[in-house]
């Protein structure tokens, strides 16, 4: 079983007294897709992760923007930067940018200057005939032009392109991917399985494979169960081995998506269950899923 060093590629930080995240926020009602976030409602800092964590072996976590103030989105990267960094927390960081917008070009630079951002994440995640599902405000923002134009700018500044998605907008990803191959594109918890039927399992299977056909794209394991209304291991671990199937094991990377993840498991089953379903490859394969991808990846 592995028990080398891990580098965590996705864990979130914030500090509920700035107001910079409404969605955590009572009042503003929360993200539905993820249901009640009371347990996520109180500040996650780099010590909060380091004491959660303890029980693994951390070598450096990436953090992901956590949907901060739009009107300031530089100001998630400068807080970041004010943050410890003694044990490797938020060693890199996917940073926001509103991509579409007139403002985008500016920020994209900006965030290019900081040397701890290594790319921009994107939110695609609609469903069409679930809006209590939905992450992103419309359907087909992939396909958009002036979206285009902006991912575009990404490699200019040497930054890759981060996605959350359901398998309904595997169609503008595979095309995307195809329109800027020299751009490393990571696709977030595992395309997200979104709808548990049979029918909506096998679309998921279908977009998974699909998209491992693409030579930039990779992708994160990770949150396996949060949209399971029944998670179990043996259904985290049907849908690990799919993706990692998919991707191969130099493109795939286990991640935890903390505190997020939170709403229904511990820190340390998320990596004790990677562990259990991780032993039936070599060891080379075990360190890149837990370890060396990341490293190559965030350029760690």
């Amino acid at each position: 079983m592995y028990s080398g060093p891990i580098i965590d590629p996705h864990i979130h930080l914030w500090d509920l007294s700035m107001r910079k995240h409404a969605w955590l926020l009572p009042a503003e009602g929360g993200v539905r897709a993820l249901g009640g976030l009371e347990r996520l409602r109180a500040d996650f800092l780099p010590a909060d992760y380091a004491r959660e964590a303890a029980g693994q072996p951390i070598a450096a976590a990436v953090h992901i923007e956590a949907l901060w103030d739009s009107a300031d989105m530089l100001g998630e990267t400068r807080w970041l930067e004010t943050l410890d960094k003694q044990n490797n927390i938020a060693a890199r960081y996917i940073a926001a940018a509103p991509l579409g917008t007139p403002e985008a070009a500016g920020i994209i630079a900006a965030q290019a200057e900081f040397s701890r951002v290594v790319g921009v994440r994107a939110i695609l995640s609609f469903h069409p005939s679930d809006p209590a599902k939905n992450f992103a405000p419309r359907d087909g923002i992939a396909f958009e032009p002036a979206w285009r134009a902006d991912v575009a700018r990404l490699g200019g500044h040497g930054l890759m392109l981060e996605l959350m998605m359901y398998p309904y907008q595997l169609d503008s990803v595979l095309d995307l991917a195809r329109a800027f191959p020299a751009l490393p594109i990571i696709v977030n918890h595992c395309a997200s399985p979104i709808d548990r039927d049979a029918e909506g399992m096998e679309r998921w299977r279908q977009a998974i494979r699909a998209l491992g056909r693409e030579p930039n794209i990779a992708l994160k394991v990770s949150n396996i169960g949060a949209y399971d209304p029944a998670p179990s291991f043996e259904s985290i671990r049907a849908v690990a081995l799919e993706c990692v199937a998919a991707f191969g094991t130099g493109r795939a990377m286990f991640g935890s998506d903390w505190p997020v993840a939170r709403l229904h498991s511990t820190y340390d089953t998320i990596w004790d269950q990677f562990r259990r379903i991780a032993e039936g490859f070599t060891a080379e394969e075990q360190r890149a899923l837990f370890h060396d991808n990341a490293r190559r990846f965030y350029r760690i």
